[in-house]
């Protein structure tokens, strides 16, 4: 296993027209000259804070809509919820969709790169996240909107699509030889090294094989917006990924690991990465080997330090 604490950036790429389906991210300082004409929903993720204050035309989508339940919080929500979910946001195939989260640290954006893989395997194809999010946007001195958005409610038929996703088992019969595919810990050093572990993991440790490269990678120091791969080709050496080989992101509860899919797969365009959404808490409920687990003492110290 091996630990990597490189910066595969080339500092945000300035856009110069409407972004398709193949450029993910959307700048701030670009929104008004982008979208317009675009018709785009905008979805604003944040919760609580929608009503503070938020872009113009955005509907409130908070971030717990796509997450599992607290005993496994990155668990795949039913395909039929999120059916639900999206009728109930005006959701259509056929617009543009931006994610809007609060921006303000690296951790954040986990969130926006999880509802975009979410929206991806659910069959839509022109997404953007909103690179900064709304602290971006403050800093750029944009307005704000206190009214809130009532969604028209659509009508949908989601087929979940598996390109992008891993499973347990597929995990497990990595680790034991049975499948190929390159494993690759989002988390930071800590939890790779089992000496943190998530609340409600059964136990700390990785997968065994795993190589770790923290999401906070693919950010400059100081920066909450993400940056663009321009080594791609280091960043696959780096990490021993073969053409079209199978790539597994993963973390604690599949939202660091969505950073990690997203950058690899969305702005790296590394083929054949996979997110495993239930990530270390699932599989450490499991009787499946781990590594990097410390020994009862260990465990105890790790605990207070």
């Amino acid at each position: 296993m091996k630990a990597f604490a490189f910066v595969f950036l080339a500092g945000i790429a300035a856009l110069t027209g409407m972004p398709a389906a193949a450029d993910p991210l959307l700048e701030v300082t670009e929104f008004a000259d982008l979208t317009a004409g675009k018709d785009p929903i905008i979805l604003d993720i944040r919760g609580d804070a929608y009503a503070k204050g938020h872009i113009e035309g955005a509907v409130s989508a908070p971030y717990a809509l796509f997450r599992g339940p607290d005993e496994n919080p990155g668990q795949l929500v039913p395909v039929d919820q999120l059916e639900t979910t999206y009728e109930g946001l005006g959701l259509v195939m056929d617009r543009p969709i931006i994610i809007v989260s609060e921006g303000d640290s690296d951790n954040d954006f986990g969130a926006a790169a999880r509802v975009y893989w979410t929206l991806k395997s659910s069959g839509f194809t022109d997404l953007a996240v909103l690179n900064g999010g709304m602290t971006a946007w403050g800093q750029a001195g944009l307005p704000l909107d206190r009214n809130a958005v009532e969604p028209q409610p659509s009508d949908l038929d989601i087929t979940w699509d598996n390109r992008w996703t891993a499973d347990t088992q597929e995990v497990a019969d990595v680790v034991d030889g049975k499948r190929q595919a390159v494993l690759v810990d989002a988390r930071p050093p800590e939890f790779y090294e089992g000496k943190q572990a998530h609340e409600v993991a059964a136990r700390p440790g990785t997968i065994p094989g795993a190589q770790n490269l923290a999401h906070s990678s693919f950010f400059q120091s100081g920066s909450t917006s993400i940056g663009q791969v321009e080594d791609v080709a280091g960043l696959k050496s780096a990490l021993g990924i073969d053409d079209g080989e199978e790539v597994v992101s993963f973390c604690n509860t599949g939202h660091w690991a969505a950073t990690d899919w997203f950058a690899m797969s969305e702005l790296a365009g590394i083929e054949n990465v996979k997110l495993y959404p239930g990530s270390m808490v699932e599989y450490s409920q499991t009787d499946n080997e781990m590594a990097n687990v410390p020994g009862l003492l260990e465990n105890l110290l790790n605990q207070f330090r």
